[in-house]
Order: C-alpha cells, then sequence, then structure tokens
C-alpha cells in the first residue's frame, strides 16, 4: 500500500478539480492506501519574496507531507498555458532550496541535486484546449513545464499526466467519465 499526498490545486473552493481530487482520494482510500489530502485554496501564505524566512505552518505541513508520501497527486486547471497564479505561488513558496533541492550538489550540467526522490507523481489538469491542439500546437508546453522544471527538478518520478477536455462545457456523462477514470487511477494509484 502507498502513502498518498493529493493536491487540489484549484485556487477555488468548489471546482472540477476539487471533485476530481477527492474522487481519487475516495478510491485510493477505499483500495487500502493511506491518503493526505490538501486544498489550495484553504492555503494562506505570503507572496513576498524579499526577505528570507521560515514557511506558514500550513506550508511547512504539506511539505512534511510530501516527504512522508511515496506518491503525490495534483489536479489543476490550465489556465493561459499554465497552472493558476496562487499554485504557481506555492511551488515558489514551498520548493525551496534545502528543503525540495540542494544547490550545493550540482550535476556535471549545474542542476542542483533533487531531495525529493523515491516518489512518483500524477499530475491530472484540466483545460479547454483539445489534446491534439495542446500536443500540436502548443506542444505540450504545461506538461514539459510541470514535468521537467518542477516534479522532476525536485525528484519526483517517473511523472504520468492525464488531460481532460474540453472541460467548462463538458456534459454531466463526460464528467461522470472522467471521476470513474480517477476511482481506477486511485484504486491502482498511479
Amino acid at each position: 500500500m502507498k502513502r498518498i499526498l493529493i493536491l487540489d490545486g484549484h485556487p477555488a473552493a468548489q471546482s472540477l478539480s476539487r471533485a476530481l481530487a477527492e474522487t481519487y482520494a475516495e478510491a485510493a482510500r477505499l483500495a487500502g492506501h493511506e491518503v493526505r489530502l490538501v486544498h489550495l485554496h484553504e492555503l494562506q501564505f505570503d507572496h513576498d519574496y524579499a526577505e528570507k524566512k521560515p514557511l506558514e505552518p500550513r506550508l511547512d505541513q504539506l511539505m512534511q507531507d510530501l516527504a512522508w508520501s511515496d506518491h503525490f497527486v495534483m489536479t489543476t486547471p490550465m489556465w493561459w498555458g499554465g497552472v493558476p497564479a496562487k499554485l504557481k505561488g506555492l511551488f515558489d513558496r514551498a520548493l525551496l532550496p534545502g528543503r525540495a533541492y540542494d544547490p550545493r550538489k550540482l550535476s556535471r550540467l549545474g542542476i542542483p541535486a533533487p531531495l525529493l526522490t523515491g516518489r512518483s507523481a500524477r499530475v491530472v489538469f484540466t483545460s479547454d484546449t483539445p489534446g491534439w491542439f495542446l500536443r500540436l500546437v502548443y506542444k505540450n508546453a504545461l506538461i514539459w513545464q510541470l514535468r521537467r522544471q518542477v516534479l522532476e527538478f525536485v525528484g519526483l518520478k517517473p511523472a504520468r499526466f492525464t488531460h481532460l477536455g474540453p472541460a467548462s462545457q463538458a456534459q454531466p456523462s463526460q464528467v461522470t467519465r472522467w471521476l470513474e477514470q480517477m476511482r481506477l487511477l486511485g484504486a491502482a494509484a498511479v
């Protein structure tokens, strides 16, 4: 059985991302996995980076939960080709040197050593962009950024991605299929 940290990365209290995260969590718990679920909208943190300061208690707990986990799952919408500003702010504020990567130990390419190795990741993101357009025109830019410059940079790999869309005007039957997909992923803890 796995220890799973799930981050609902939508800044609103109610969203499709929340429903996806909660469905995954419920299925994983029913399958016997240990689950911790965090909702981005509940996290309050300072975005001022002018001074070095300790993490707020909720961000510190999030980092402890990440260190505890075997598998990290994040649900998020894709807005303007990236993640919501508050989620990006969370990465900036919580994935710090000495906690998520070690800038004193560099690879031959000058890349800092990741400190969160031994964990896998799954990102489930929604968008209104059709999958074929995301791949052919946008070159999977969001996937590349999250995989290479965030998750793998701190040691979370393999990092797998699930794109669900178009999402804003999705029919209830489509949402039901997506929730069933989350149940399957959650039960298998992948």
